[in-house]
Formats: C-alpha cells, structure tokens, sequence
C-alpha cells in the first residue's frame, strides 16, 4: 500500500494522526476524533494553530480558556450544510466533549501565539460551485486566504457528485515561487456516499519521479506531498474532502498541468 495513502487506526477514539514527522514534510497536520456522546477530546496546540472542524454530530467546545457552548448540527456530512468551526492560536489548548456521537477534525500548521480563539464557522461559509459537466464540485472554503482567521492554515470541503471529477484538472503546488506558485502540502480526508464506496485519487509529477494511483475508501487520508493530485467518484457515489494545506505563505497559487491546461481553458475563455 502507498505510503501517501493513511487508513484509519479503529473505529473509536483517534482515528487518525499524523504529523509532520509522521507524513516527512514541514507543515501540515492532521487529526480526526470519533467520539461517542459523553467522551472528551483535548490537547495543546504547542507551536501549532488548530482549526477544529465539527465534521459531523455535536460537541461543546472550550479553548483558550474561553467556552463556545454546544457547536455543531449536521449529523451527517453528506446534508451538505456549512460546518461549525472553530480557530485555536498557538501556545494555547482546547477541549471537545461529544454531545452526540461525534467526528472531530483537528487541522493543524505552525503559527506563533497571538490570535484569539474564536468560532469560524458556519457564520461566513458559503456553499460555491466550480466547474463544468462531470468537473462540477460544490466548496466550502473554510479558512481560504481571502478570511483572515489564521497565520498559516487554508481549510476546505469539497462535495464531489457521484460520476464527477475534483481537483481537476490536475494542478500543483509544490514551489515557492510565488506569485505563480506557493508551497502547499495538503491532505485529503476522504468519505463516500453510501459508505461502502470508494474513489479514485492519483498523486503525480510532470518527470515521473511519484506516480500513485489509489483507491480510497470511506475515511481514508491521502497525503499530497507534491505534484498533481485529481481525484474521481465513481458512478453511484457521491465524495467528500476536507482538505488542509499550510507552507510558507498562506496563499493558494497552483498551475495546471500542461497536458490539460487546455481544459481550464476553454472552460473559462
């Protein structure tokens, strides 16, 4: 099985964990709760800012010493309704007990301390659509560049129809180099709609030197360390992500890949 490629550790408690050390790169991580009502989350954040997304179910959530009350209110994410969330800065902590039976993202990056905890979320998230016939994908843009609500961090979900293409055409962003290309490492925690699904993502560079194709199932995380990287549901199933991307700047500009730049193109003269 490809290394880029992280199945869930159980069913109950922290499912998945990992870590700039774990995934070999510099800034993202990424770390995902299933609790049942009445069970309790909690960490520091150290020298990373937090952004906890309340992926499905309910929870009251406290951090930096402030209680933001019960959050949360779609049981499934497939109801396609704006996530609650919530931005813990550096240097701080925070704490999550389910309410329902729960599934908790925690999206990590380096950050210094200084920010204020605060919820991000559903307030300002609006369902936008991108692209075209069988590329068309529905976005929540959480935590994108254009909301100042982190130093580092760029979060979204993505709703993926059934028989639809996302992150197509294949683009990149694996430079510094900006204004044409940042840095950004990302990752792809995968669902299916029913949940015996699976899906197709493909993580590649232009001279060959990382060429996977994988099939990921419901729950899985994809690891994007560089190159392109579509991904596909097949006919019957709809597919979700929640992406998370950090590096040096938080600024998403990726580039096509050449092949099918001509694509993008023409669906946007």
């Amino acid at each position: 099985m490809s290394d880029l490629l992280r199945k869930p550790k159980g069913k109950t408690g922290k499912v998945h964990d990992i870590t700039p050390a774990s995934a070999n790169w510099g800034y993202v991580g990424f770390g995902l709760y299933h609790l049942k009502a009445g069970e309790t989350a909690a960490e520091p954040t150290g020298e990373t800012e937090v952004i906890l997304v309340l992926v499905e179910g309910k929870a009251t959530v406290a951090a930096q010493g402030k209680a933001f009350g019960e959050l949360g209110d779609r049981m499934s994410v497939f109801e396609k309704t704006p996530p609650h969330c919530v931005y813990v800065p550096a240097g701080s902590d925070w704490t999550a007990t389910a309410t329902t039976d729960c599934t908790l993202a925690i999206c990590t990056a380096p950050a210094k301390p200084g920010r204020e905890a605060q919820v991000i979320g559903p307030a300002g998230i609006t369902l936008t659509e991108r692209g075209k016939g069988a590329n068309t994908r529905h976005i929540f843009p959480i935590a994108m560049e254009d909301r100042d609500v982190a130093d580092s961090l760029l979060v979204t979900e993505v709703f993926t129809p059934s028989g639809n293409w996302s992150s197509y055409p294949p683009h990149r962003h694996d430079e510094d180099n900006f204004p044409e290309m940042t840095y950004l490492e990302e990752t792809y925690y995968h669902r299916l709609n029913p949940s015996q699904g699976f899906g197709f993502q493909r993580v590649f560079t232009e001279d060959g030197s990382l060429d996977e194709t994988m099939a990921v199932s419901d729950g899985d995380v994809v690891l994007v360390p560089k190159g392109h990287h579509p991904c596909g549901a097949p006919y019957g199933y709809d597919m979700y992500y929640l992406n998370v991307m950090a590096g040096p700047m938080r600024k998403w500009r990726f580039q096509n890949h050449p092949d099918h730049d001509w694509i993008f193109k023409r669906d946007n003269p």
